[in-house]
């Protein structure tokens, strides 16, 4: 539960406020409404709930809905589910994000002005940990998740059994100011369903328990469900006994929390221990997020450095991305959570609906007993969260809910272009099949030299190794004090007669890479080398801030060689020990 539930628990502190930002548009009558579109969100929860047991049951080794939709559904529909996660995880990480920025203002109102900055550091603060390598740990999470539990339960309870709030809340609701359409509360349920986000966590992740995994998994899955369903109705509950209406200001979560149980340490305890679960559950798409970028990279479908781990086991490109891609959601929020949540459930009941479908269809293929139970639970979960999809569009199109089927619908163009570009990578290197034997080729290896030192010597002892013939090629103006004179040139490197001949370029216009990309062209006209190899040799000093004082000629020329001529580059780091400070 802690490791893997606390994108769905912490969903308590901003989904009910999300459904009483809309009903408050009817006044007190519409707030009235809380409880019942709760219910129905409830029962959506409890038939995922069930769904998701047949998908742990069915699919042990995790992967959620890009794997059911790969097996199942074809290529192209698992690479909209993952698409849809992808956004999701980005989402989570904003909303979590500035709901816990929010939850901390609430108990400082003086910060509310400082929420943007709030929001930068916390994401800072978060990234930086995952870019670390801290290993995320069930154990360390147990702690706040049972604060948080309690906090919330305390709230609950003392709510139900006080006649009147301590304290009262800051913008009780008032009268009704317009009737309560099905428009409206299509509207308050699809924002309400932001709550359900992160039910799926537990079936991507069966392989993370210990045996018997599929029962400990299931339980999981039933005990998020019931604790989840719980906290919305409790809540929801008294939001109306309390008459709570949102407030820019302070959260629905910490009017609840000053009504049930005071201005006092209790309520600073709730939105601590809010701020720091949320904190957490940000956390979550750190650890899935790169994880499902490594899967769609060795499927080729991501550049491959998604796949890559770092030496302390982090996907930091994945970790990268995510944190601008937040940072980004974030700044243009300015911080401000129900600014996102609209948006927020759209793309994750895409997974929802297509990981439902392939589940019937994986038992319809299956020859088991119970199978057509199964199928028909799973079915039902389908159409529920299908028809979810269709109130969310519909609700959130014009509050931005279009924007999500744009951006699926240009990761899946981006997945596909990605994968073509890796299909004719894999053509030209022939991958697949056996290439003919290895046979040798005339090459010639040309040394770009500033001046005749320990770099030189290095490098052309490296060059006389790789090819048959080695040429070095140094560039002078005759006006430039520093380069020198071709004839100053020419008397060092015979007074040093390294058997290796020395090519003087000249340069007119002081520029360096000119003359020597002319000169490989001459050369490569020739048609006497088969191939031609330029090593760069350039100077590794220990120390970051020590590299910032060379002159980075090394690069220069790479681009300039690489962009307009055919020779292969070689960019030789000479680690040249520094003597001693005096």
């Amino acid at each position: 539960m802690a490791a893997l539930s606390l994108d769905a628990l912490s969903s308590v502190a901003y989904g009910p406020e999300a459904i009483v930002i809309v009903l408050a548009a009817a006044g007190s009558y519409g707030l009235g409404f809380t409880l019942p579109v709760t219910a129905a969100i409830v029962l959506l929860l409890a038939a995922l709930t069930l769904s998701y047991r047949q998908v742990i049951a069915a699919f042990p080794d995790g992967g959620g809905a890009y794997a059911v939709a790969g097996r199942h559904l074809g290529r192209r529909v698992s690479l909209v589910a993952a698409a849809s996660l992808i956004i999701d995880y980005v989402l989570n990480v904003a909303v979590a994000v500035s709901a816990g920025v929010a939850a901390f203002t609430s108990a400082f109102p003086a910060m509310h002005g400082e929420r943007v900055l709030l929001c930068v550091l916390v994401l800072a603060l978060i990234t930086a940990t995952n870019l670390y390598g801290v290993a995320e740990s069930a154990k360390v999470m147990i702690a706040p998740t049972v604060v948080f539990v309690a906090a919330i339960a305390a709230v609950v309870v003392a709510g139900l059994l006080r006649d009147h709030p301590v304290t009262e809340p800051a913008h009780p609701s008032g009268p009704a100011t317009a009737t309560v359409g099905a428009m409206l509360l299509l509207r308050a349920f699809a924002n309400g369903c932001s709550a359900l986000t992160g039910v799926e966590a537990i079936a991507n992740a069966v392989p993370t328990f210990r045996t018997p995994r599929i029962q400990r998994a299931q339980r999981t899955e039933v005990t998020l469900g019931v604790l989840l369903g719980l906290m919305l109705i409790g809540l929801s509950v008294l939001i109306g006994k309390f008459r709570i209406a949102p407030s820019p200001t302070k959260t629905v979560l910490a009017q609840l929390a000053d009504a049930a149980l005071g201005h006092n340490v209790a309520f600073y305890i709730v939105q601590f221990a809010t701020m720091v679960l949320l904190a957490l559950a940000a956390n979550t798409s750190f650890g899935g997020l790169p994880v499902l970028a490594s899967r769609l990279a060795r499927d080729h479908h991501l550049p491959h450095v998604f796949a890559l781990r770092a030496d302390r086991q982090v996907y930091r490109y994945g970790v990268t991305v995510l944190a601008v891609l937040a940072l980004v959601l974030l700044l243009v929020s300015e911080g401000n959570t129900q600014a996102l949540v609209p948006v927020f459930a759209i793309g994750v009941f895409i997974g929802f609906t297509l990981s439902q479908i392939g589940m019937v269809r994986h038992w319809r293929l299956e020859r088991g007993r119970g199978r057509h139970g199964h199928a028909a639970l799973n079915g039902l979960g389908a159409l529920l969260t299908a028809v979810a999809l269709v109130v969310e569009l519909v609700a959130k199109w014009h509050e931005g809910g279009w924007l999500v089927l744009v951006a699926v619908t240009v990761l899946v163009v981006a997945f596909e272009a990605v994968h073509r570009t890796y299909r004719r990578i894999g053509a030209a290197l022939r991958v697949g099949q056996v290439p003919d034997r290895p046979v040798p080729c005339r090459c010639l290896v040309i040394v770009p030299v500033g001046a005749v030192n320990l770099l030189t010597q290095e490098a052309l002892s490296a060059a006389l190794s790789l090819g048959d013939e080695v040429r070095a090629l140094t560039v002078v103006h005759p006006e430039d004090p520093d380069a020198g004179s071709a004839d100053a040139v020419r008397r060092a490197w015979h007074a040093w007669r390294p058997d290796v001949p020395l090519v003087v370029l000249h340069s007119r216009t002081r520029s360096l890479t000119r003359p020597i990309v002319d000169y490989l062209r001459a050369v490569s006209a020739g048609k006497s080398y088969e191939r031609i190899v330029v090593l760069i040799p350039e100077m590794h000093l220990p120390r970051p801030w020590q590299r910032l004082l060379q002159n980075q000629r090394g690069a220069v020329l790479d681009r300039a060689i690489r962009h307009n001529t055919d020779a292969v580059i070689c960019r030789l780091r000479l680690p040249i020990p520094l003597p001693p400070a005096t």
